[in-house]
């Protein structure tokens, strides 16, 4: 378990440094010039020399990607004689037209859309495993076919459409929930759960369509092998077969599909967070590239790549503890 661990740890390494190197080649190296992205529009000619020389553009490549990677280790500062401006590490970048540090800016935004995910994945998890696996005991019946009816239409419906459906439901027909319009947990939890219901449920119900589908499918694989076959004929309580070896087959599968899921949900939480109003790191992504702030856009794409990677490395350790013949791959 040791080497696999070292192992994986050290694949993530290598992964996220080659993520850092596109990012960066995607962003700085490529046609055009990157201190008018950072500078933003409306940028005078004194002002763009200044964010030029602050970038360091003037430098080798080699030496832009090695101050790229040293601000993400030990920080870096920004200088143009004798005006500096310091970015502790990690430093995702530097926000010329705001004059933030791009890691502040996402640390200001992060609470609201850990918010968000955390409270959508708590909904979905459950109702998906508990559709997906009450699809799976029903099979044959109308009550498979309704259930397989409705996770495939929450699969194929967009978040921005759910939500506006709520929207339209909850806020302006029925009038029990107010626009939603983000209060911290830290100053009202209950105003903070009152104006999150409505995004967690937009982003829940397609997170759970995809659960319930890979529970389906891991508990009807499961229900036929030989083992269970022999438990129930030894007696052993339909309860228990379900609860053992049924739900723990499934479970399995769900593992790696929650790491996968990290990616889609981040990119459904640009659109709910922006339809919501709730100013998540997700707004911050449409705002910085309304606004053609590269530094910002860099940061966000850093952090989500290496969100995604942190979480499938997770996902791999928690499949190889549940799963030993993992170990041996």
């Amino acid at each position: 378990m040791i080497w696999y661990l070292l192992r994986r740890l050290a694949a993530a390494a290598v992964v996220l440094l080659a993520l850092s190197a596109i990012v960066y080649a995607l962003f700085y190296l490529s046609p055009g010039d990157p201190a008018v992205l950072a500078c933003g529009r409306g940028c005078d000619g004194e002002r763009l020399a200044l964010t030029r020389e602050k970038l360091g553009l003037d430098d080798p490549v080699h030496l832009q990607y090695w101050h790229f990677l040293e601000g993400l280790v030990a920080g870096r500062d920004y200088s143009a004689g004798p005006d500096v401006d310091h970015c502790a590490a990690p430093c995702l970048g530097y926000s010329f037209q705001t004059d933030q540090p791009v890691t502040t800016m996402l640390l200001d935004r992060l609470p609201v859309s850990a918010s968000l995910a955390a409270g959508a994945a708590a909904l979905a998890l459950p109702l998906g495993v508990s559709a997906g696996l009450l699809s799976a005991l029903r099979r044959g019946r109308l009550t498979e076919r309704v259930m397989t009816g409705v996770t495939l239409l929450g699969f194929a419906t967009p978040v921005f459409l759910i939500g506006l459906v709520l929207l339209m439901v909850f806020c302006a027909y029925l009038q029990w929930l107010p626009f939603p319009a983000y209060v911290p947990l830290t100053e009202s939890p209950a105003r903070w759960a009152q104006n999150l219901v409505l995004p967690w449920v937009a982003l829940a119900l397609i997170q759970a369509a995809v659960y319930a589908r890979i529970t389906r499918a891991g508990a009807l694989e499961t229900l036929v092998e030989d083992h269970v076959r022999t438990f129930r004929a030894y007696g052993l309580r339909e309860r228990q077969v379900i609860r053992r070896h049924a739900l723990r087959g499934a479970l399995i599968p769900l593992i790696t599909l929650t790491a996968l899921e990290v990616a889609q949900v981040m990119t459904a939480a640009v659109l709910t967070e922006t339809m919501f109003g709730l100013p998540g790191i997700g707004k911050l992504t449409v705002e910085s590239v309304n606004s053609v702030d590269l530094p910002v856009v860099v940061g966000v794409t850093v952090l989500a790549g290496t969100v995604v990677v942190v979480a499938n490395t997770v996902a791999d350790l928690l499949h190889a503890a549940a799963d030993p013949r993992v170990k041996l791959a």
